[in-house]
């Protein structure tokens, strides 16, 4: 079986003149040295596409394959994510991985917590602001909690999101609506624990495999910055044995209610009361063999890179194939 394995490569960015912060989500040629090892360890032929525009070129010269290992996260554009897969989409290509619905769903943080809250999934009350007099129509109880509606990896997220005042708030929205283009998405803070659980599969067939606590230096945000200098700054552990099944629940019942696929992570945090509430779905989670942290908890309960890797061609192949 021949795999195309399609990604973002922080480098080819850079050497044509994106910044660091553009190119915060993309990866490292480790990162798709590792994935491609891994598929040709199980007996894969394995062909290195790239990005979208790399694999609009394959495309159009005639190349095919029987799957593609998708971590392309996409540059512009609350759908960015949903690019890759729609185009496979329309070559009739099946790949690893969500697709664009449910990517670009999940990348709205807003929207996948109604998705989520909808399905009785437990959330943190909020309200989104496209525009400075939708300020008004959000009343919600300090302390607050503010960050862009549709970016990753931490992107916009600082220590001045944890709002106290209206003063406070009004700089934070204004800052994200002109720093990112999209509307801020304002949440009561979750002062609780922060959690994060791995998932591999689809629908009932779905598990949690394990999860970790974060802890930051400082109570500090999981922001880009403490993220890219995690051992500086974060202890991760794996789960209490009084927390793991509402962290694997609320986290199972999340990911099948945006109807994600294949692997990826929930993101969890605590509530003032010790109620363990939704934050958001990462169908597209990183897949940096140390790094990241789907394989830094999946090395918590013994399944290593490899066998990470061989339960998700698993999942996606019995998916495609049902």
């Amino acid at each position: 079986m021949k795999v195309g394995l399609t990604y973002d490569l922080r480098s080819w960015y850079i050497d044509r003149g994106y910044s660091m912060d553009e190119t915060a989500e993309f990866d490292k040629q480790e990162t798709v040295d590792a994935l491609e090892n891994a598929l040709k360890q199980m007996g894969y032929e394995t062909e290195a596409v790239g990005n979208v525009f790399q694999l609009i070129e394959a495309l159009s010269a005639g190349k095919r394959w029987d799957i593609v290992f998708n971590i392309a996260e996409g540059l512009y554009g609350d759908g960015r994510e949903s690019v890759v897969p729609a185009i496979l989409d329309q070559y009739k290509i099946p790949y690893v991985f969500s697709g664009p619905v449910i990517m670009g769903l999940s990348l709205n943080k807003h929207l996948a917590k109604m998705v989520a809250a909808a399905s009785g999934v437990p959330v943190s009350p909020g309200c989104l602001i496209t525009d400075l007099k939708d300020m008004d129509k959000c009343n919600l109880k300090y302390p607050l909690f503010v960050k862009p509606v549709s970016e990753g990896t931490g992107k916009g997220i600082t220590e001045k999101s944890l709002v106290n005042t209206p003063a406070e708030l009004l700089k934070m929205v204004e800052w994200i609506l002109l720093e990112f283009r999209q509307p801020a998405l304002v949440e009561e803070y979750l002062p609780g624990r922060e959690f994060t659980v791995g998932i591999v599969g689809y629908g009932d067939e779905a598990q949690a495999i394990g999860g970790m606590e974060v802890m930051t230096i400082n109570n500090l945000p999981y922001s880009v910055e403490v993220k890219e200098n995690y051992q500086n700054y974060c202890t991760y552990k794996p789960l209490d044995a009084d927390i793991t099944d509402e962290c694997k629940s609320v986290a199972l019942r999340a990911w099948k209610a945006l109807d994600a696929v294949d692997a990826g992570r929930v993101d969890l945090k605590a509530d003032r009361n010790g109620k363990i509430c939704f934050i958001e779905a990462n169908p597209l989670a990183g897949l940096n063999p140390v790094h990241s942290d789907l394989p830094i908890l999946s090395r918590m309960y013994g399944i290593e890179y490899q066998t990470l890797m061989e339960m998700i061609m698993k999942a996606a192949i019995k998916r495609i194939k049902a």
